[in-house]
């Protein structure tokens, strides 16, 4: 009979530490899920609406310069790299959507994060509706917008106040003033 007790009390222990470590777990995935929303709704992706733009220059693929100070009007900026699933899904509706833009190409623009070579076909989609530029993670329109995930995209005014942004075009107005 005592073998009975002890087989009781050990099976018991064992269902409390299993219900122990499921608390546990319930309690991470709760955390990943509010953690995964953030993303989802751009909250760290890319500046904020009413956040300012960093100073930045850089070179477009087809040799003019670009900075803070050359964005006149409102301009549609947005970051994409080649490695990344969602913004290859998301690039050819960005490229409609750029098409519409009041202003043509000279109101958007496109970063691509990158090798030139890994670029090449994402510029090659991006150049009849925005000024391209190419760099690498890190670069120097990255650090401005402080980009901590693809696709960004905003809309900034004149004066580098982020009036937009997020992760898809419905975190942008779906016309864009100038």
């Amino acid at each position: 009979m005592s073998y009975v007790l002890v087989a009781m009390v050990i099976v018991g222990l064992i269902g409390l530490f299993n219900l122990l470590l499921t608390f546990g777990v319930i309690r991470r995935l709760r955390e990943h899920t509010e953690q995964l929303s953030e993303l989802r709704h751009g909250s760290d992706i890319i500046l904020r609406a009413g956040a300012t733009v960093g100073e930045f220059v850089a070179d477009t693929t087809d040799g003019t310069q670009v900075s803070l100070d050359l964005l006149t009007g409102r301009t549609v900026v947005s970051f994409f790299s080649p490695h990344c699933a969602p913004c290859k899904e998301r690039m050819p509706e960005f490229i409609r959507y750029a098409g519409t833009v009041p202003g043509g190409r000279a109101q958007v623009l496109a970063v691509v994060v990158g090798t030139p070579e890994d670029a090449a076909e994402s510029v090659a989609a991006l150049t009849p509706v925005a000024r391209v530029v190419v760099e690498p993670d890190g670069g120097a329109v990255s650090r401005a917008f402080a980009i901590n995930g693809f696709p960004a995209l905003c809309l900034v005014d004149e004066g580098g106040t982020v009036l937009a942004s997020g992760s898809t075009l419905d975190d942008l107005p779906s016309t864009v003033a100038v």
